[in-house]
């Protein structure tokens, strides 16, 4: 199983933020941490954000991470609505 870290307080702050607000992203990250390059969506990026990941969490909410796969993490980078990208 991956662990989801956070290396940014604000990222921390608008992550906490939007599993307090939204109950089913809680179900939506557990799966995700069994299978990063599949579960919800999981695709990679191209361009500028080629190396990183972006899944959808919900209606209108996405996150874009990179996956340390020795160190089993997933490092998030940005969450939000498709501005995000």
């Amino acid at each position: 199983m991956y662990e989801i870290f956070l290396p940014k307080t604000k990222i921390e702050k608008v992550f906490y933020g939007y599993l307090e607000s939204r109950g089913d992203i809680k179900d939506k990250l557990k799966r995700l941490s069994t299978n990063p390059f599949r579960e919800c969506g999981a695709h990679s990026l191209k361009g500028n954000l080629k190396g990183k990941w972006s899944c959808s969490l919900g209606s209108n909410i996405s996150m874009i991470y990179t996956i340390d796969v020795n160190n089993k993490k997933i490092i998030v980078w940005s969450i939000g609505s498709h501005k995000i990208y």
